[in-house]
């Protein structure tokens, strides 16, 4: 069959389904803690999550973040903060099927324990490696630190949802080295320990094909976009498309 195209935003909502039912996320979600830490592809993700709980009425993406890059016509801090951050909402923090409003991850993260969930979002992946880095402006850490307190400490799983669109072609260690070393500026790296969730493990948990990262490129909206080859039975190709074809036209995110 032909590769099939993806925009970044239609990534976001297919890797977003595919968390909703991830077995230790739904798990977290009826018998203990998932906390889903601001971020846009998580925005996506707690749409869908809390859509299924029936609770998405008050919950907006629009401000899920806390950092993110926008373009020069659009500028931020260095940081990539927002200069007005008064909307943002906290995290999506879900204990025993119940939304705890307006919680962060460091309201609940000395609380966490095994079973519980971490939902945190990468700027980097590499592939190959199946390993995930994030893009530190914090200079404790952030929510990133806060997360791997509970992962490393407490034997919390950390799951991390994240476009191909961010994979890139060197060794994140070696990246890490360079941009946490003495005398730079600007953000810095750290690879984590984690489960992550692209598109390609998003189709073989939906519909049991296989994805393959056949292209990518774009304009018009389209920059950004993959072109995903599938494979498996007639069933499961058929049951791909058809996935994808529903969310093809996932508009793009605006703030």
């Amino acid at each position: 069959m032909n590769p099939y195209p993806l925009t970044p935003a239609a990534g976001k909502r297919l890797i977003a389904k595919a968390a909703a039912i991830h077995p230790a996320i739904q798990k977290a979600i009826k018998t203990n803690t998932l906390v889903i830490v601001a971020g846009t592809t998580n925005g996506y993700v707690a749409e869908e999550i809390l859509g299924q709980l029936g609770q998405a009425k008050q919950f907006k993406k629009d401000r899920f973040f806390r950092g993110l890059t926008l373009p020069p016509s659009k500028p931020t801090t260095d940081t990539g903060r927002l200069p007005d951050e008064s909307k943002f909402p906290g995290d999506v923090v879900i204990n025993k099927g119940k939304w705890l409003k307006q919680k962060t991850i460091f309201d609940v993260v000395g609380d966490l324990k095994e079973g519980d969930v971490i939902l945190k979002g990468a700027n980097a992946l590499d592939i190959s490696r199946k390993k995930a880095a994030i893009l530190i402006g914090h200079p404790k850490g952030g929510t990133a630190i806060a997360a791997l307190q509970a992962v490393v400490g407490k034997r919390a799983r950390l799951i991390l949802p994240v476009g191909l669109e961010k994979r890139i072609a060197s060794n994140l260690d070696d990246l890490a080295a360079k941009m946490n070393a003495p005398g730079k500026e600007g953000a810095r790296l750290l690879p984590v320990p984690g489960e992550i969730l692209t598109e390609l493990e998003s189709i073989s948990l939906l519909t049991g094909a296989t994805a393959e990262l056949a292209a990518a490129g774009g304009v018009c909206g389209a920059e950004g976009a993959i072109w995903l080859l599938l494979s498996g039975t007639g069933k499961q190709v058929k049951a791909a498309e058809k996935l994808l074809d529903s969310i093809a036209r996932e508009p793009a995110f605006e703030i």
